[in-house]
């Protein structure tokens, strides 16, 4: 387990050969190879490595959330290897802790709403095939009143730099809410030295490995 905080908002943009700067479509196709290469990376890892990771991630998430004060706390539920952080929810819950799930939103395309989970909550798949609560307006937090974001990612750098599936969808929440405590939660296997970035890349505030 390793726990960084991300001191530099980006990281250096890709650079080609003569030393000038890649043009867009290069960097587009740099960061699709990388997201298949890192997606192809965590599906690889076992149960027993998937299992390590998860209880890997609590105590230094635990440490970050009692730092920050954070009561309403958003999550995301595991998708195609990524780390899962449904142990640390759970004792969050315990805890007393207010947790919340990301929503595709119905009438705002690329964003997001974020629904409050509990044990009752109503589970059902995406247009994307990923388990998101049952829409209820009265669940709804607005952004504002969050405290603590943990996002998954595809690939991540040492500078705070994440990568997603390519959607956009993390970037925009975290760009209409900068107060947010962001926190990726990765495989160590998913950890580059440096990724080719754009414009509207959203740097994260601290990365769990696990």
């Amino acid at each position: 387990m390793v726990m960084f905080d991300c001191l530099e908002p980006f990281g250096s943009r890709t650079i080609t050969d003569n030393g000038t700067s890649g043009t867009l479509m290069s960097i587009q196709d740099q960061r699709q190879a990388l997201r298949k290469q890192m997606q192809a990376a965590r599906l690889k890892l076992s149960p027993i490595e998937q299992k390590q990771a998860e209880q890997n991630i609590i105590e230094p998430a635990l440490e970050l959330i009692h730092q920050y004060q954070a009561q309403n706390i958003a999550f995301y539920l595991p998708f195609k290897g990524e780390i899962s952080p449904l142990a640390l929810m759970k004792r969050l819950q315990a805890a007393g802790k207010s947790l919340y799930l990301p929503v595709l939103h119905p009438f705002s395309p690329g964003n997001l709403l974020f629904l409050h989970y509990h044990d009752e909550s109503q589970l059902e798949l995406n247009r994307f095939g990923i388990q998101e609560p049952k829409l209820d307006v009265r669940q709804v937090l607005p952004l504002c009143k969050l405290d603590l974001i943990f996002t998954p990612l595809v690939a991540c750098d040492k500078a705070g730099n994440r990568m997603g599936m390519g959607g956009g969808f993390y970037d925009r929440t975290l760009a209409q809410a900068p107060h947010l405590i962001s926190v990726g939660l990765a495989h160590t296997c998913q950890q580059v030295e440096s990724l080719p970035i754009e414009s509207w890349d959203m740097p994260l505030k601290h990365i769990i490995l696990g």
